[in-house]
């Protein structure tokens, strides 16, 4: 059974002391590819040693978190832009608006995303997009920006089905991990009126772990047990869940499995 984990932050420090075993543990347990968002300027040298380090599995993307958007951050994006001067990326991401940590920066937040939807659309590129507590307006900005070759996924979805029917007919994918487990995650009825239409996995590792492990480090190998949410609530076996969702993640990033498949 293959699956794709399409966020996670596998280069940071709470990985620091098993990382091989961690990402043998997702490999032996069905994972083909993890996709690792981009933070700010300081997580890029660790972001890159992983992707290196398992080149064919692992893929780095680039952009400016919006909880990291500051007001330097025109300069910031200068140098994350000249980065696509050098290598290719993924996606451009992860950004987009937070306003559960810090609402003062809003306006820095949606000129930094207006920035990078622009890089998405003249590099051909899909977007990530964070939207903690911002799910409304992160759309509005998309789709005010929006041309029919602009693509992405709303990374952790967790809003309604009015919200997820406007995301996707965007053309845009829905990320669905750990909180879809959770008691309280209010994600059932969107799978309820999609299935899983529009559907990547994604872990957001280390962080969002699904139950039975909430509070703890979440890692890749934990995808199966989101597998099995939505086999409860599509009546889908395992093996069609993971075939489905990894078509989606195929399709969204469809540059970046041509590369491999060039390299071979």
């Amino acid at each position: 059974m293959e699956w794709i984990d399409t966020h996670a932050h596998l280069y940071l420090h709470q990985f620091d002391h098993d990382r091989p075993a961690m990402l043998e543990r997702a490999m032996a347990a069905g994972g083909s590819a993890f996709f690792l968002p981009n933070i700010d300027l300081e997580s890029i040298p660790a972001m890159l040693a992983l992707e290196a380090a398992y080149p064919d599995t692992c893929f780095a993307m680039m952009g400016l978190h919006p909880c990291s958007v500051k007001e330097d951050y025109q300069q910031v994006l200068q140098v994350m832009h000249e980065w696509f001067q050098k290598r290719a990326f993924a996606a451009i991401g992860e950004t987009g608006i937070d306003l559960y940590w810090d609402k003062s920066t809003l306006s820095l937040q949606i000129s930094a995303l207006e920035v990078q939807l622009e890089w998405a659309k003249n590099l051909g590129l899909p977007i990530v997009l964070h939207t903690r507590e911002a799910v409304d307006i992160t759309t509005d900005i998309v789709h005010n920006a929006w041309t029919p070759d602009l693509r992405g996924v709303f990374h952790c979805f967790s809003g309604t089905v009015a919200q997820a029917e406007r995301i996707i007919d965007m053309g845009f994918y829905l990320g669905i991990g750990g909180v879809l487990t959770y008691k309280n995650g209010g994600l059932e009825p969107v799978i309820e009126a999609f299935g899983l239409r529009g559907v990547v996995l994604e872990t957001d590792a280390p962080y969002l772990a699904p139950n039975p492990y909430r509070g703890k480090r979440n890692e890749s190998v934990y995808v199966p047990i989101v597998i099995e949410r939505l086999v409860e609530l599509t009546g889908h076996s395992p093996e069609e869940v993971a075939h489905l969702t990894t078509r989606n993640a195929r399709q969204l990033f469809a540059e970046s499995f041509a590369n491999i498949e060039t390299q071979m």
